[in-house]
C-alpha cells in the first residue's frame, strides 16, 4: 500500500497514521535518531508498545512486512488510544463524587441530581445543681443527645431526612419528612419534623446560645406528624409554612398517632427585609408564629408539663383535668446579628380549654425570653451558632473562638389553673430564669459550653409558699458534623 500524501497551501499534510510514525520516529532517543531505523528495528519498537497497551504482537506478520504492514499497525494503536481515551473520559463522568469534609460525608452522583449525606451531632452534659436541699435533684453526667442524620436528594424533585435518636433509655425518630421540592417557593414536607411555631425551637440543639433552650419553648410545640407547604419567596427575604398536624401539647414531641382525632393547623411568616444586602441590618429578621386545634383527652398527651432551664418540672396539671376544647398559640418573634453580636426575642401565648368534674375554664398560659450574645473572637454571630472559628484549636496555635451569653425569660401561669385545675401546693404559678454562659468552639466540630442558671418560682410549695430557688451548673460537650 503506497503512503498518501496532500498538499494544501503548498505544505504537504502527512496523514493521521503518518502522523503517530512520525510521532514515534520522533520520540526515539536522540543515538537512535543519528541513524535511520531498519524496518525491522521499527517493527520490534511497535511490538514493545503493542504490549505497553495490552495487546498481543502479531505473529503471523512476516519478517519484511514493509510500512504499508507498520501503518496498519499503527493505525490500530491509534484507533485503541482513542478508545481508552474515550473509556477513561465516560468514567470519569459517571463516577460518582464522594466528598467527607468537617460537615460530614457525602455521595453524590455525577450530575449532582442524587444524593446521600452523613452527619452527625452527640451532646454530653453535666449537670450540677447547688443549694437544692428542699427539692433536691440528682448531680449526674448523661449523654444529652446522640443523632445520626441522613439525608439526600433523589433527583431535583425529593428530598429527604431520617434522624434516629439513641440518647436515653429507648431509641425513637426525631425527624423522618420526605420533602417535595416543587420550587423554591412551594415545597411540600410531609412526614415527622417541628411544628413552624417557635422561635428558638425551630433553632437546631446544636447551634443553642445555651445548654438548654427558654421558658417561652415550654408553650410552642415541637415535632409533630402532618403535611406542610413552605417556601421562600421575594429573593429569600420571606419565608413561610402553613400544615395540618395531628396536635401535640406544650413543649413536647407528638404521640405517634392522633389519639383525640382531632388536628392541629399551624402557620409561620417571617421577614428578613434587608437580608440580600450588607447594611447594618441585614442580620434583622421577624415574623410570627401560630397554631390552632381541639384537643379533648386527660394525660400527658393532653395537658402539658413545664420545665425549668435546668430541666426540673415546676408545673403540671391534676391528673383527673384534661383538655376540652380549643388550643391556641400566638408567638411574635425575631432576632438581629450583625458582627460578633446577636439577639434573639419571642413571645408567646397557649390558651387551653380545660375541664374537671364539670368544671371548665379556657386558661391562658404566656411566657417570655430575651437571649444576647457576643463573639469575643471576632466571628461573625448568627442564629446557626459560631459555624467556623477563623483560628481553630490546633492550626497554628489557634485558639477557638469564644462566646458570652445572657438570657432572661418568665412563664406565667394562669391563677384561674389554681386551686382546682392544679395544685397549689406542688405546682408554681410563676417561673423567672436567667443564664450566664460561655460558649467556646475549638473547631467547627467541637464545642464546649459551660451554662450557670438561676430559676425563682411564685408558689409550688406547701402552705401556699414559694418553691425555693433552683440553681444550676449545667456543662456541655458537642460534636457534630
Amino acid at each position: 500500500m503506497q503512503q498518501r500524501r496532500t498538499v494544501r497551501g503548498g505544505k504537504r499534510i502527512v496523514p493521521r497514521a503518518g502522523l503517530a510514525l512520525a510521532c514515534a520516529l520522533a520520540a526515539l532517543p536522540a543515538w537512535a535518531q543519528t541513524a535511520a531505523p531498519t524496518v525491522e528495528e521499527l517493527q520490534r519498537r511497535l511490538e514493545a508498545l503493542e504490549r505497553r497497551l495490552g495487546a498481543a504482537p502479531q505473529a503471523d506478520v512476516p519478517a519484511g512486512e514493509g510500512l504499508a504492514g507498520l501503518d496498519q499497525r499503527l493505525r490500530v494503536i491509534e484507533r485503541k488510544l482513542e478508545l481508552q481515551d474515550e473509556e477513561r473520559t465516560a468514567r470519569a463522568k459517571d463516577a460518582p463524587v464522594v466528598a467527607v469534609n468537617d460537615k460530614g460525608a457525602s455521595f453524590k452522583s455525577a450530575d449532582g441530581a442524587y444524593e446521600i449525606r452523613l452527619r452527625g451531632l452527640l451532646q454530653g452534659d453535666g449537670r450540677f445543681y447547688i443549694d437544692d436541699d428542699a427539692v433536691p435533684q440528682n448531680d449526674t453526667f448523661l449523654i444529652r443527645t446522640a443523632r445520626p442524620i441522613i439525608e439526600g436528594s433523589l433527583g431535583k424533585l425529593v428530598a429527604f431526612r431520617l434522624t434516629p435518636e439513641f440518647a436515653g433509655d429507648s431509641a425513637s425518630i426525631v425527624d423522618a419528612y420526605i420533602d417535595v421540592r416543587l420550587d423554591p417557593a412551594y415545597t411540600l414536607r410531609a412526614g415527622k419534623f417541628t411544628s413552624p411555631v417557635g422561635l428558638e425551637r425551630l433553632q437546631s440543639s446544636s447551634a443553642l446560645a445555651d445548654t438548654e433552650r427558654a421558658l417561652v419553648s415550654e408553650l410552642a410545640p415541637n415535632r409533630d406528624l402532618g403535611v406542610q407547604l413552605q417556601g421562600e419567596v421575594a429573593g429569600g427575604t420571606v419565608s413561610y409554612a402553613l400544615g395540618v398536624f395531628n396536635g401535640t401539647v406544650d413543649g413536647r414531641d407528638a404521640v405517634t398517632s392522633n389519639p383525640d382525632n382531632d388536628f392541629e393547623y399551624a402557620g409561620r411568616v417571617f421577614f428578613e427585609p434587608f437580608k440580600n444586602g450588607t447594611g447594618a441590618w441585614s442580620g434583622l429578621g421577624f415574623g410570627v408564629g401560630a397554631s390552632v386545634g381541639d384537643k379533648r383527652g386527660s394525660g400527658n398527651n393532653f395537658l402539658p408539663r413545664y420545665r425549668t432551664p435546668g430541666q426540673v418540672q415546676f408545673f403540671n396539671y391534676r391528673g383527673t383535668a384534661s383538655a376540652d376544647g380549643r388550643n391556641l398559640r400566638w408567638s411574635p418573634q425575631g432576632y438581629f446579628y450583625r458582627n460578633g453580636f446577636g439577639f434573639l426575642g419571642e413571645y408567646i401565648v397557649s390558651r387551653q380549654q380545660v375541664a374537671l368534674d364539670g368544671n371548665r375554664a379556657d386558661l391562658e398560659n404566656k411566657a417570655w425570653q430575651a437571649t444576647a450574645s457576643y463573639v469575643l473572637t471576632g466571628e461573625d454571630a448568627g442564629y446557626r451558632g459560631v459555624t467556623r472559628p477563623s483560628r481553630p484549636v490546633g492550626k497554628n496555635g489557634g485558639r477557638g473562638a469564644w462566646e458570652l451569653v445572657g438570657r432572661y425569660g418568665v412563664l406565667e401561669v394562669d391563677d384561674a389553673a389554681f386551686p382546682l385545675f392544679a395544685s397549689a401546693d406542688a405546682a408554681a404559678r410563676r417561673a423567672e430564669a436567667w443564664t450566664l454562659g460561655v460558649n467556646w468552639y475549638l473547631t467547627s466540630n467541637l464545642k464546649l459550653v459551660f451554662n450557670y442558671s438561676q430559676t425563682r418560682f411564685d408558689g409550688g410549695a406547701l402552705a401556699g409558699a414559694d418553691r425555693e430557688d433552683e440553681k444550676a451548673v449545667f456543662s456541655r460537650l458537642q460534636v457534630a458534623f
